[in-house]
């Protein structure tokens, strides 16, 4: 049984994109962002308390979880963004709030920056925004795409689970490393996750373009992160926070690079006590 549904679907340019609503349909709009290799599956136990007092929009990129991926999709941070672009057309929505972990977090700072989509506000958690950024398997990877796709299945596997693990601080539960790792399995699964990592490689000189724009960002940002990221470390985070007027900053504690899952309670509050102001 899927533990968690995207009942419904659209066309983007790259394919189609599973997406969901929570909440009251009348209720301000907040969007969540996912990251690489993830999906929207990490906002499971966020999403619901946010649903609360907002109309929540959730939804897995292309290439990714239970959108479309094939062979020569641009899952680049670029085209990325401007699928976001399209999806809040298609939903109709108008200076939402969003909130975006990971590589999302360069997707929702380039829409804002580099294509002038606007928000209401915007809430970064454990962002690629700056370099460097990625783990020691992420660059050895990036640089030998083609051989590890070729991986026979149950060593690509486990290495996986292995690569997955580090991204949390406390350790992940076998059940929900199991829900993570699963859109990455199988030879479509696999040849995703490959497909991601490659198109991450390039990215950074898109983010080197948009950094520049951080400093003219005039909406209210917060800027959440794990103590003991080790993907992508706090200091990325404070710099962040340095370059983007009023930032708010926080660091959990006893929290790595998937603050969702390591400490939902906190970081749920956070963006509660954000989203209020």
């Amino acid at each position: 049984m899927n533990v968690w549904p995207l009942r419904h679907g659209c066309r983007s340019t790259l394919g189609e994109v599973r997406w969901d609503r929570l909440g009251d349909p009348a209720a301000p709009p907040l969007v969540l962002l996912h990251g690489t290799p993830f999906s929207s599956f990490i906002w499971r136990d966020i999403a619901p308390a946010l649903a609360v007092r907002r109309s929540v929009y959730v939804f897995d990129m292309p290439g990714y979880g239970a959108s479309s991926a094939t062979e020569h999709q641009d899952l680049s941070l670029d085209a990325l963004a401007g699928v976001l672009t399209e999806l809040l057309d298609h939903w109709a929505l108008t200076r939402p709030d969003v909130v975006a972990h990971d590589s999302g977090g360069a997707v929702a700072l380039g829409a804002l920056v580099d294509r002038g989509v606007p928000y209401r506000s915007l809430a970064l958690v454990d962002a690629v925004s700056l370099p460097p950024w990625g783990s020691e398997y992420f660059a050895l990877v990036g640089e030998h795409t083609d051989v590890f796709r070729r991986l026979p299945g149950p060593l690509h596997r486990a290495m996986l689970r292995e690569y997955v693990a580090t991204a949390s601080s406390p350790g992940l539960r076998r059940d929900v490393l199991d829900a993570l790792t699963a859109p990455c399995l199988g030879g479509e699964g696999q040849a995703a996750f490959y497909r991601q990592l490659a198109q991450r490689r390039p990215d950074q000189t898109y983010v080197d373009r948009i950094r520049g724009g951080y400093s003219a960002i005039d909406v209210p940002v917060l800027v959440c992160w794990g103590a003991d990221d080790r993907w992508v470390p706090a200091e990325r985070g404070r710099e962040l926070a340095a370059l983007v007027p009023g930032a708010d900053l926080r660091v959990i504690d006893r929290a790595g690079h998937l603050l969702p899952e390591d400490r939902p309670a906190e970081l749920t509050a956070a963006l509660l006590e954000f989203l209020a102001a």
